[in-house]
């Protein structure tokens, strides 16, 4: 493997810079993560972005915003802007459980240390480099602010707040996958036109005075329900947000515009999604894949999950209510090369700590790789936010051959013992049956294939849940398309002699969800023979359908009421269902199965006496048990920047 140089990192001191022969930077970022210098840490590629670019950039990673702001002073001031990319998940989620309690665990921080980065980095950082340098514009990027781009609900402060760039004071937010419109802000600033004045480019959010916008609303232009309103009325905050989540979908949006104290939030519609050939070249840039050097002999937990893996794509159309992807990346796959990912996996060979084991060849959704709509011009028109719900849209090309065809020559390099699928794999569309026998034969052939080639052991899906009305509010495909796959990952597991499990993720206290219906998810799992392992309660994070369900109370696409257990108590209620099988929950369970008026449950769950069941359970130890202990999802999202 290449002997790496300080200087082939993105430099990150003083000290870094001079090693480059620079008096001057023309970028600085600041990060809220550890600077990992690849192409899943979204800071590494912004930098590298800007690198090809021919601009002098640096990265000052979770800088200590405490005291007299050093690390903020030390690069001094950029010829351009500052950019803030607060990590690549949402700063809250990582920090915080669904209980609101402090993880124990920071996922991008040397060692997991939880004190590295502070409560919304975003706000923090800017206000700190307004005050420092008030006349240098600041740009927010990453999942932070991308889905804090109009008015949110925000769980952790339980209140309705406004635009992130009020709050923060920085100019302007780039959201989504950044590269294009950072490269044309670049092109912009360096042409000499004033941030103040740069209202064109795609895919950014800007606030103008609403007086000295009036005569540039255009009739196609889509005005929300201003923040002022949605504060009084939590219907105005749930209509909003449908306009929001479709024009975040459309490959031809309109402009939205909300009012707040005065102003307008203005968001551009975004780019068109990349094409494979500008993805590769993403993906091309010159990355170490490691840690900066100041992190030596120390644990960067995210990075140690992911080094060893190869991320095939970008987008997902599952569209799930609880799920981010969508709104940050959008819906529309856009799909790397097979020589660009063989390339990628012939470095992860190089690694002087490699194996021949691939830990994930995959992507937001494992096989969704190269799919998309047959006849473009349908999409176009399309508002859908999924393409594979309600139903799985018969523009929908799903053919798993150029999957296959990946995953064939990936295993066929020299040095890959086996490539494994980490991600999360859609079942629904391997139990679609199109029109077109070939893609069929493909499905079943990559079913078989991953099943016998690609699970280390476990394969994770997320049926999330076992009714089919909650499963409707989530956007999943009906219980029963889960009880069909695992029939077949039995099916072959026993002819092929593989002892392998299925690992499934359920969510408690969905909107929708109510204490008869984990009652019920208890049943039917335990009928399947589940101890469940990797569950957890439902947690809103801004931009969702499902936050906005919980919040307002509506469905925001029918405007009908929703139920969501909100208080402690009731959680709790929810969440002991996953854990029927522990001895120490059959009394509290079997009580409210007898206040719900459901004593057939009480038989189904407990078929024996209290005192034998306890007894048998105490000496059951042939199944693994215990919660997912709220781990982030996001750690296993991939590229969300």
């Amino acid at each position: 493997m290449t002997d790496y140089r300080l200087s082939d990192w993105i430099p990150t001191t003083k000290k870094e810079v001079e090693l480059r022969g620079w008096d001057e930077l023309d970028v600085i970022l600041f990060s809220g993560d550890a600077y990992v210098d690849h192409p899943s840490f979204g800071c590494a590629v912004i930098a590298r972005t800007l690198e090809a670019q021919g601009l002098r950039v640096a990265i000052v990673p979770q800088p200590d915003w405490h005291g007299d702001f050093r690390d903020f002073k030390k690069l001094g001031r950029p010829r351009l802007f500052f950019g803030i990319a607060p990590g690549c998940m949402d700063s809250m989620v990582n920090k915080y459980t669904a209980n609101r309690r402090l993880r124990s665990e920071d996922a991008y921080s040397p060692d997991g240390r939880h004190d590295c980065r502070p409560e919304y980095p975003t706000v923090v950082y800017s206000h700190i480099l307004r005050k420092l340098y008030p006349d240098v514009p600041i740009i927010l990027g990453g999942i932070e602010s991308s889905l804090r781009r109009l008015t949110h609900y925000d769980y952790w402060k339980d209140e309705l707040k406004k635009c992130i760039l009020c709050d923060s004071g920085a100019d302007m937010i780039i959201y989504g996958m950044g590269e294009k419109p950072i490269t044309a802000l670049c092109k912009e600033l360096q042409e000499g036109r004033n941030i103040h004045e740069i209202h064109d480019i795609p895919q950014t959010v800007y606030l103008i005075k609403k007086k000295d916008f009036a005569n540039d609303i255009k009739s196609d232009d889509l005005i929300l329900h201003s923040h002022e309103e949605c504060l009084v009325n939590k219907k105005f905050q749930a209509e909003n947000f449908r306009h929001i989540e479709e024009e975040s979908n459309m490959l031809h949006a309109h402009r939205l515009l909300q009012e707040v104290d005065g102003y307008y939030a203005v968001v551009n519609p975004p780019y068109p999604p990349m094409t494979t050939e500008e993805l590769d070249s993403c993906y091309d840039l010159p990355y170490t894949r490691l840690p900066h050097p100041k992190y030596k002999n120390k644990r960067i937990p995210a990075y140690e999950m992911i080094k060893h893996s190869v991320n095939i794509h970008r987008g997902c159309f599952g569209g799930c209510a609880f799920c981010t992807i969508s709104a940050h990346q959008g819906k529309f796959i856009v799909s790397r090369s097979k020589q660009s990912i063989l390339k990628e996996v012939k470095k992860v060979i190089e690694m002087p700590d490699f194996k021949g084991y691939i830990s994930d060849l995959g992507g937001p959704s494992a096989n969704m790789y190269a799919m998309s709509g047959k006849n473009k011009s349908i999409c176009e028109k399309c508002k859908r936010p999924s393409c594979i719900n309600p139903n799985i849209c018969k523009n929908l090309n799903t053919d798993h051959r150029p999957l296959l065809d990946v995953y064939k020559a990936v295993d066929s390099l020299p040095g890959i013992k086996k490539s494994f699928i980490g991600s999360g794999v859609r079942y629904d569309l391997l139990l679609h049956r199109s029109d077109d026998e070939n893609i069929n034969k493909a499905a079943k052939e990559y079913t078989r294939e991953l099943i016998c080639r690609h699970v280390s052991g476990r394969l994770k899906v997320a049926p999330e849940h076992t009714s089919d009305r909650v499963l409707k509010l989530m956007r999943k495909p009906p219980f029963s398309q889960f009880e069909s796959f695992k029939k077949i990952f039995d099916d072959i597991n026993t002819k092929e002699n593989l002892r392998q499990q299925i690992i499934p993720y359920f969510i408690s206290s969905h909107p929708g969800c109510k204490e008869e219906d984990m009652a019920e998810l208890a049943v039917k799992t335990k009928n399947l023979n589940f101890h469940l392992e990797q569950v957890q309660d439902f947690t809103p994070t801004p931009m969702t359908v499902s936050t906005e369900a919980w919040y307002t109370g509506f469905d925001p696409y029918t405007l009908e009421p929703v139920f969501s257990a909100k208080t402690q108590r009731e959680k709790l209620a929810q969440r002991q269902f996953f854990f029927w099988y522990k001895p120490e929950e059959r009394r509290n369970i079997e009580h409210e199965l007898m206040r719900l008026g459901r004593p057939d449950l009480i038989r189904q769950l407990y078929p024996r006496p209290l005192q034998n069941y306890a007894n048998k359970s105490k000496n059951e130890n042939n199944r693994t048990t215990g919660s997912r202990k709220e781990k982030p999802r996001g750690v296993r999202r991939r590229n969300n920047r």
